[in-house]
């Protein structure tokens, strides 16, 4: 069960949140607020798994409540405006949806944020210190060994993860960067917006691109700074 808050200071909107929220099965609402500082107070006196929010407020806007946040939620944005998606995605949201919404893409960011619920408690009951975790896969956890990731390559709300196992990728529901979050930090790295990769796995570098064998794969500009670091190396 995610325990989940909306806020929001347009009553209308506020009450279609909470009808939208009412026909999820695995949400329970415990507020509803019309302001960011009406939303902060129920985080002091609940424990909350997930945040619905506009942005477009008086006082403290939804992005800005947000970043004030040290112990954060999953967030939901909810809102009118399409041109604030850049910001709200580099706030690691679980989704950002345009006003006017329907049921099926609510209940999709919703299901996201469940698979992340779920992606993370597999992790943390592995342990710290563990060589593997479990990903929701088709209804099922399934047990990931790290050892046997070579690259994580990220797709939209899925992400493609390239086992030495197996033959195929295996495709998983959950954004790229929730999955960064669960990998150890020092074994895997990030060098693109899209990858993640095994360092172990690493074969060759260069300027703008690294090698798993034959395969090149290119390093984003923000990344290179963490090559360097890896391979002690200015290239």
């Amino acid at each position: 069960m995610l325990h989940s808050i909306a806020i929001d200071d347009e009553p209308l909107a506020l009450g279609l949140l909470a009808d939208y929220i009412s026909k999820i099965p695995f949400l329970q609402l415990e507020a509803t607020c019309e302001n960011a500082f009406e939303a902060a107070k129920v985080l002091q006196e609940k424990e909350i798994d997930l945040i619905f929010i506009d942005i477009q407020m008086p006082g403290l806007t939804g992005l800005q409540f947000i970043q004030s946040l040290a112990k954060r939620p999953m967030v939901i944005i909810v809102t009118a405006y399409k041109k604030f998606a850049p910001e709200g995605f580099d706030l690691d949201v679980v989704d950002y949806l345009v006003k006017p919404v329907g049921l099926d893409r609510f209940m999709k960011a919703c299901n996201k944020a469940q698979e992340l619920q779920q992606l993370r408690a597999a992790g943390s009951g592995a342990g710290s210190g563990a060589e593997f975790f479990f990903l929701p896969v088709d209804y099922s956890l399934v047990k990931i060994l790290f050892e046997d990731i070579i690259w994580v390559e990220g797709s939209g709300d899925y992400v493609k993860i390239h086992l030495k196992s197996a033959a195929k990728p295996l495709l998983v529901r959950v954004s790229i960067r929730a999955m960064e979050g669960e990998l150890p930090a020092d074994r895997f790295i990030r060098v693109h917006k899209s990858y993640i990769l095994a360092v172990g796995s690493i074969t060759a570098v260069r300027k703008n691109s690294v090698f798993i064998k034959d395969l090149e794969l290119p390093v984003g500009e923000m990344y290179r700074e963490l090559m360097r670091k890896l391979t002690g190396k200015n290239l």
